[in-house]
């Protein structure tokens, strides 16, 4: 009679959440050199406000950049632009009408990915309404937060990503406020840890950050 072999549990993966972008190839150096820093699942983009237009030319320069390095794109953008822009998917807060506007016209070539979340019955809402990944904590929470001298519980956020990973099949971003909490996020099997500004501001520059993030989900996921 053989022993039953342990389910193997995926690695947790890293995901580069963009400042507000204005003309993109300003940010474009920047980028680059995060993404050539180690591997990276994904990079969800946030554009600032601009005419359809100019959103789609903006989102064809970032896409083309982001998937050459073997990541994918998610835009914070209508379904339009996600489209037509040659993105790989949708990154929205949490709305209903527009999650199910999203499953709709985007899936199955497409993904939708859910933040915003300010329950586990938002989560769950979204999971039971086709997102293809929910996450948990909110940068720009956090960097309102800063501006208050007030961060928002991080504890808070590993419960519900060590809680989601338990329960549900539908991947799990945990956001980080810091490089430091990225192990802690691995260590509860998110599937993603996403950085934002601990990437772009970091005094070393964006590799380096990169560099250590992808050294804590290694530490995080043997803890």
């Amino acid at each position: 009679m053989s022993k039953t072999q342990p389910i193997a549990i995926p690695p947790t993966q890293l995901v580069l959440i963009t400042p507000l972008i204005g003309e993109p190839e300003a940010f474009l150096a920047t980028l680059d050199l995060a993404l050539a820093a180690g591997p990276v699942a994904a990079v969800i983009a946030r554009l600032e406000p601009v005419d359809e237009r100019t959103a789609i030319n903006r989102v064809k320069v970032l896409a083309k950049a982001v998937q050459a390095r073997g990541a994918a794109l998610m835009v914070d953008a209508p379904v339009d632009v996600v489209v037509r822009g040659g993105a790989d998917g949708q990154h929205l807060s949490f709305d209903a009408e527009r999650l199910d506007e999203a499953v709709g016209r985007l899936q199955p070539d497409r993904m939708v990915g859910v933040d915003g979340l300010k329950s586990r019955d938002d989560a769950m809402t979204c999971g039971e309404r086709g997102a293809d990944y929910v996450m948990f904590g909110d940068p720009i929470v956090s960097r309102h937060a800063e501006k208050n001298g007030v961060l928002p519980p991080f504890h808070a956020v590993v419960e519900r990503v060590a809680w989601w990973a338990e329960v549900f099949e539908v991947p799990v971003v945990g956001y980080a406020p810091d490089i430091d909490g990225v192990a802690t996020l691995a260590g509860v099997h998110a599937d993603f840890v996403a950085l934002g500004d601990a990437i772009w501001k970091d005094p070393e520059g964006p590799a380096k950050a990169v560099a250590r993030a992808v050294a804590a989900l290694a530490v995080g996921a043997t803890a």
